[in-house]
């Protein structure tokens, strides 16, 4: 498939408006491609690429402008391949190589191609084609229904593979990381059982998210973003071992305690899980304690569409209650309440409300699970930076803060420079440059792809920000590195607690 295909139908995608219109136009262009083009293109279209990290920045594309070509003939196979060998150079001279890589696929593609590869490198690209619009684009494409192809993309976690592969194949399988079930946000437990009725509440772990398969003998762990993490938890593989049971998938949480059971910051447990480890040493330093608080998965079974009251029960009768969340299934207010502030005086964030007889839904953020903290805090994108004055001369500070908007893009919030440690602001400062798209005096645009956990005293209304919120005091608790920017908190979210 010709990129000008693609870039033709990205534009006419963001100039409408309708649904079924974006739907149609993405459905005709997938019913075109050929196999090979699929994934590409529902990348593409989704604003992102196949490269996990490509390693080029604002200016290094800046550097990488050519005169265009006047003739489309540029293959999305080919912006493929030539992505994956700049995300492989590595090395002394490999930012020159990049550049090079990057100016020969230029050289070859038209203004409109040239624009579209630079937005979409950039993560700029804001056309309207959304994972759920993608999702019934493909559907539509394949002639089957949206909702099967929705589950088979949350289990598969890659609806380019799903749109190239057998339906019936995405089914739950050991040693095949499901994407977790996600939850909304409500003020109080008094709002969570409006919502739910009589609900379970669990205590809220501050931890690191992670998925256990266990076959026979042989355990792995994954980590909130589908990544193995086996090797740096053997605590973990150690527990669910000593578990009575032959196959099963457990969500849950892994987290550093302090001697006295009080949990560590967030930020302590996640050395856990760096990139280069001193697993022993770490270990005997910062050990770590699963709690399990569902079960995915027993025996051959998915248990995805079973009822959470059916998965509690199964999970109570094979993993022991130390290694359960604290839990209160009531419908009562003063009893949750009273829930709440011991899971406060205990150090943990709040509670988890869940309802007893939904699904588990891989991968969305339903109205199932509601979390329940005791400050405000909301999961932000970070869209810009200001380089800071006084004490923060020299580094890039003041954050601009956006929600996600469920239409594309994201949507701003207001700014902030709280909270920030001069260890926190020399990363920053470092990691924010790396992801420059554009400067305008002194603020620094960059790619959204860093989401951090803000807290704020309240929400007002506001014709400063598009939104018509902004954020009231708003601070740094720490950045999410186990969160994507899809992953990040909506504005409808932050709608419903104005």
């Amino acid at each position: 498939m010709l990129l000008r295909q693609l870039v033709d139908t990205s534009r006419q995608v963001a100039a409408t408006s309708g649904r079924l219109a974006k739907t149609n136009l993405l459905a005709t262009l997938l019913k075109q491609a050929r196999p090979e083009d699929i994934p590409i293109a529902i990348a593409y279209l989704s604003g992102t690429v196949l490269q996990p990290k490509l390693g080029v920045g604002w200016a290094g594309l800046q550097a990488a402008k050519v005169q265009a070509a006047e003739t489309p003939s540029v293959e999305i196979t080919d912006v493929d391949r030539t992505l994956a060998l700049v995300a492989s150079a590595a090395g002394k001279g490999s930012a020159g190589k990049k550049t090079q890589l990057l100016s020969e696929l230029f050289a070859r593609a038209t203004a409109e191609e040239q624009e579209f590869l630079f937005r979409l490198l950039t993560g700029e690209l804001r056309q309207g084609a959304l994972e759920g619009l993608m999702v019934e684009a493909v559907a539509k494409a394949l002639d089957l229904p949206a909702g099967d192809v929705r589950r088979a993309a949350m289990i598969a976690g890659d609806l380019g593979a799903v749109a190239t592969g057998d339906l019936a194949s995405f089914t739950v399988q050991l040693f095949r990381p499901i994407r977790p079930m996600l939850a909304q946000t409500a003020t109080d437990v008094q709002e969570a059982l409006a919502k739910l009725g009589s609900a379970a509440f669990e205590y809220k772990l501050d931890g690191a998210r992670i998925q256990v398969h266990r076959k026979g003998d042989e355990v792995k762990v994954f980590s909130r973003l589908l990544n193995e993490v086996t090797a740096a938890v053997p605590e973990v593989v150690e527990v669910v071992k000593g578990l009575k049971l032959n196959e099963v998938i457990l969500d849950g949480e892994a987290i550093a305690l302090a001697p006295d059971k009080r949990p560590l910051p967030f930020q302590t447990t996640m050395r856990r899980f760096g990139r280069k480890l001193d697993v022993a040493g770490l270990r005997g330093e910062l050990p770590l304690t699963p709690f399990f608080f569902d079960v995915l998965y027993l025996d051959g079974q998915s248990l995805l569409g079973e009822a959470y009251e059916k998965r509690l029960a199964m999970l109570t009768n094979y993993v022991l209650e130390v290694q359960r969340p604290p839990r209160l299934v009531t419908a009562d207010k003063h009893q949750a309440q009273a829930f709440f502030e011991a899971a406060l005086a205990a150090g943990h964030e709040g509670l988890m409300a869940k309802s007893l007889d939904a699904p588990y839904e891989a991968g969305a953020r339903g109205a199932a699970w509601i979390k329940i903290k005791q400050a405000n805090t909301l999961d932000l994108v970070v869209l810009a930076a200001e380089w800071g004055h006084g004490r923060r001369h020299g580094w890039l500070s003041n954050l601009h803060l956006g929600a996600r908007d469920e239409r594309g893009g994201f949507v701003m919030l207001g700014k902030t420079f709280k909270g920030m440690t001069d260890e926190l602001l020399e990363w920053q400062t470092r990691r924010l440059q790396e992801l420059e798209v554009g400067r305008e005096g002194h603020v620094v645009y960059v790619r959204p792809e860093l989401v951090v956990e803000i807290a704020f005293n309240g929400l007002q209304q506001s014709s400063t920000y598009p939104g018509g919120l902004a954020l009231r005091f708003a601070r740094v608790i720490r950045y999410r590195d186990d969160k994507k920017p899809e992953e990040a908190d909506t504005i409808e979210t932050v709608r419903r607690l104005a």
